[in-house]
């Protein structure tokens, strides 16, 4: 995937700092929204994670991403991208022009 494919997000924490991410997907869940990002720093390739934030609406009207502090929302979450994964794959197995 070239830089120009990628969609790219900045977000800063706390003390400042802007951290770049990859915005891989948006799903929802439950009538509420999830951004789906990857960091752009990675300590090492094998640690490559995932992070997710549910999309809120501020006062204004503006979208604003926030931590996932529950434990069962955030299962919810995890278990609908599972299975949109294996959908992937099983779509992928089944398509006879997809190269082996």
């Amino acid at each position: 995937m070239s830089e120009q494919e990628m969609n790219w997000v900045t977000l800063v924490d706390e003390e400042g700092h802007e951290h770049r991410f990859n915005l891989l997907n948006i799903v929802e869940v439950e009538g509420a929204k999830y951004a789906v990002m990857v960091p752009e720093v990675q300590e090492t390739a094998e640690d490559e994670e995932a992070v997710i934030f549910r999309i809120e609406t501020d006062d204004k009207g503006e979208e604003m991403l926030v931590d996932i502090e529950d434990d069962d929302e955030f299962a919810k979450v995890c278990e609908v991208l599972d299975e949109l994964i294996e959908d992937e794959d099983d779509s992928l197995e089944e398509d006879p022009n997809t190269p082996s």
